[in-house]
């Protein structure tokens, strides 16, 4: 008999005819047969049965190979019991579980349970069967690169347990986010230097009433000497560079407004020959170009009367603006200026004088030190140098030594600056200081609470481990540029947010934010982003172009690629060899 033999055999007594005898052999028999069916389930059915057929289970599991997300590994399964399966008296603890050489992982175990079970576990009917999802994640561990998913079954009836055959579910895992390149920006604090720089020369000549002629004194005043000492001191310094002259013409407005025009015109004109006389007498060539003068007859300055009023200390400065905005017609409003003029003292002695005059304005550019200059200075005579001049010296070498003797000469002579500190921060980190370089960055940050170093503070904090500490400063420090966004998303790719990553690295073509792409399912967005940076010919370049093919199931992108990656670093023959992203290649990659 299949299913193990079972016997029963019920002999009734010899002889015995009567009807009362026969009907109860016939129960007897009835009974024995029922007993017979019950034990040929017990035999047949239960976890022993289910056991047996186990593989009728399905399972649908994504990702397929399992892939490490944000320092995790995620399963998600979709399964089937079939019906007629799960026996009704029985428990089921299925425990997906990653096995590896050195051990294996464990997932939380789904329980699930027959009809007439005892329990709390998922109920699963005879008849029909039911689907389940399941989801987990565990963290990952090297190991996991190369191993295996099985589910592994515990069945349950009574007392008696049984272990099923484990079922392999799928490989894991891939391991690509770990692609990601330490790239993190470091910020330095900029230099301000301007070697050509724009600059004016000033000043204001006043004019006695309805005249061009200069009020008494008026060259001997201070803001006249100004001016001639500078001509005087740079006619012969090649530094400085004459651009040019402005000169405007103004008439206080309590003339007639054609005479006005007329006094603003002769004011600027006897401005600029002045001016020429100066030039000349210092021989200057400009002082013999009238291109490079600018003349302009501004009239009668009614602006700068009702600035000068309200800047006075005249108590009825309101009232009289009131009334002579009254007057739209400019000669009658001239005329009761005169009349104010004639009736408040400072209208008369302080407000009209000033506006009798021209206004000139000669640039020049400085030309600052050479290159060369500034690169001598910075090792003889740094403290001669302004700021921007020695931060920007340290900028003309590439030697790191010589960059942080500069940086600490920055911080010495400025100590109020914060850029010295942060920028020798800065070479730290070049020489791998963290520890010297976040005492740094501290130490620019209490100088001048700044985003700059506090962008560099994150960095220190990512690289020892700590990611929400990192993100905290970056969100601080986004005012420092789109360098702090780019360190954002590595920290984005590690958590595994690769959405925010790619909004973080968007504008940037670099493999990283190429890897954001390709971990956020846009391979051909991750294709072009790597085509366009130069991280393309370098051997993790071809290597991630490879997976990229793989993704868009192109063979010859993987093979040309990994041919390339293998060429230029022989170590990546192991790595893809096991790497399964390339499962669909392995017997064709062309290494």
């Amino acid at each position: 008999m299949p299913c193990g033999e079972v016997w029963l055999c019920l002999q009734p007594e010899r002889n015995n005819t009567s009807t009362h005898n026969i009907m109860e052999n016939r129960q007897l028999r009835s009974s024995a047969w029922l007993i017979l069916a019950a034990l040929i389930i017990a035999g047949c059915g239960g976890i022993g049965k289910m056991s047996k057929y186990a593989e009728n289970i399905k399972y649908t599991v994504d990702p397929d190979p399992l892939i490490v997300q944000g320092d995790s590994v995620a399963v998600s399964i979709r399964g089937n019991f079939p019906g007629k399966y799960f026996y009704k008296k029985a428990q089921a603890e299925l425990t997906p579980t990653i096995t590896y050489a050195a051990g294996e992982t464990p997932m939380e175990m789904a329980g699930f349970q027959g009809e007439g079970a005892a329990g709390n576990y998922t109920v699963i009917p005879y008849e029909s069967g039911k689907d389940f999802n399941y989801n987990d994640k565990v963290a990952y561990t090297p190991d996991m690169e190369q191993s295996e998913l099985y589910v592994k079954i515990l069945g349950k009836q009574g007392k008696k347990e049984k272990e099923f055959d484990p079922v392999k579910l799928t490989d894991g895992v891939i391991t690509t986010p770990y692609l990601l390149q330490s790239d993190d920006k470091v910020l330095l604090g900029k230099d301000a230097f301007q070697r050509i720089t724009q600059h004016s020369q000033d000043l204001r000549l006043q004019y006695l009433v309805a005249s061009d002629q200069l009020v008494n004194g008026e060259t001997r005043k201070e803001e006249v000497k100004a001016m001639q000492a500078f001509l005087k001191q740079n006619a012969k310094n090649p530094s400085v560079v004459l651009k040019g002259v402005v000169i405007d013409g103004y008439a206080s407005p309590e003339g007639e407004v054609q005479m006005n025009e007329g006094l603003a015109l002769k004011r600027h004109t006897a401005a600029g020959r002045w001016l020429k006389g100066e030039l000349n007498r210092n021989k200057y060539a400009m002082g013999k170009s009238d291109s490079m003068f600018t003349m302009n007859a501004r009239g009668e300055d009614w602006e700068g009367f009702k600035a000068a009023m309200q800047a006075s200390s005249l108590n009825d400065k309101d009232l009289v603006l009131r009334v002579l905005e009254m007057y739209p017609d400019v000669n009658k409003r001239e005329s009761e200026i005169k009349n104010m003029a004639a009736t408040y003292t400072e209208i008369r002695e302080d407000i009209l004088p000033q506006l009798r005059r021209a206004e000139m304005q000669l640039n020049y550019e400085r030309i600052g030190k050479t290159d060369e200059q500034l690169i001598a200075m910075s090792k003889t005579m740094p403290d001669s140098l302004n700021v921007e001049e020695l931060l920007f010296s340290a900028t003309l070498t590439n030697d790191i030594n010589e960059q942080l003797r500069i940086y600490k000469e920055a911080e010495r002579i400025f100590p109020q600056d914060y850029r010295g500190a942060n920028n020798v921060g800065y070479i730290y980190m070049m020489q791998n200081k963290l520890g010297d370089a976040e005492t740094q960055f501290n130490k620019a940050n209490g100088i001048q609470n700044n985003p700059v170093s506090t962008n560099n503070l994150g960095v220190v904090a990512r690289l020892k481990g700590d990611r929400k500490k990192a993100m905290e400063h970056y969100r601080s420090a986004t005012a420092a540029g789109p360098e702090v966004k780019y360190n954002m998303g590595i920290v984005d790719i590690m958590n595994g947010n690769y959405s925010s990553a790619n909004s973080n690295m968007s504008g940037v073509n670099d493999f990283n934010s190429a890897l954001a792409k390709l971990l956020g399912g846009d391979a051909g967005g991750a294709q072009r982003a790597l085509e366009a940076s130069d991280d393309k010919d370098t051997a993790m370049g071809h290597y991630l172009m490879a997976i990229i093919g793989a993704r868009q199931n192109n063979g010859d992108m993987v093979r040309n690629n990994l041919g390339l990656a293998v060429q230029k670093d022989p170590s990546l023959k192991d790595k893809a060899m096991k790497d399964l992203e390339f499962g669909a290649f392995k017997d064709n990659l062309g290494i």
